[in-house]
């Protein structure tokens, strides 16, 4: 009985499985590929060019917008190697009638360039994507 209550979830996610979700979470896997494939080009598209991120502080020495994170995507970014970035997909919620969160855990291992070649570097840590409807699809605002 009380399985038939029980609302059903995307698979691989703890989201709702809705139409709109669905939507969301194919978005979302779409940018998460381009950060595999290091599409630069595609995911400048996938950003609102009003894009603005704090990265998570009250400081305001690490804000970046759209143009700081072309040079980040073009400069450092583009130096990674080996890129394998997963995704957990935890909540997806309207903030207003433009405005989507999509709250997740990623995991992400990369090579950079180190003194002595390259290092490998692996980080776990919750984030949010916030997105804006643009048309049929989303766009980008913060989180990168």
């Amino acid at each position: 009985m009380l399985s038939s209550c029980a609302k059903q979830r995307i698979i691989n996610t703890d989201v709702e499985d809705t139409s709109e979700n669905r939507r969301i979470i194919r978005f979302c896997e779409e940018y998460r590929h381009a950060v595999e494939e290091k599409d630069i080009s595609r995911l400048l598209a996938m950003a609102e060019t009003r894009y603005q991120d704090d990265g998570g502080t009250v400081i305001g020495d690490d804000d970046i917008d759209y143009d700081g994170l072309k040079d980040y995507l073009t400069g450092k970014f583009s130096l990674a190697e080996g890129i394998r970035y997963e995704i957990r997909y935890r909540h997806v919620y309207s903030v207003d009638i433009k405005t989507i969160y999509v709250e997740y855990t990623f995991a992400a291992s990369y090579k950079k360039p180190a003194t002595k070649g390259m290092d490998w570097r692996h980080s776990v840590a919750d984030n949010r994507l916030v997105l804006v409807r643009d048309g049929d699809t989303f766009k980008i605002s913060s989180g990168m």
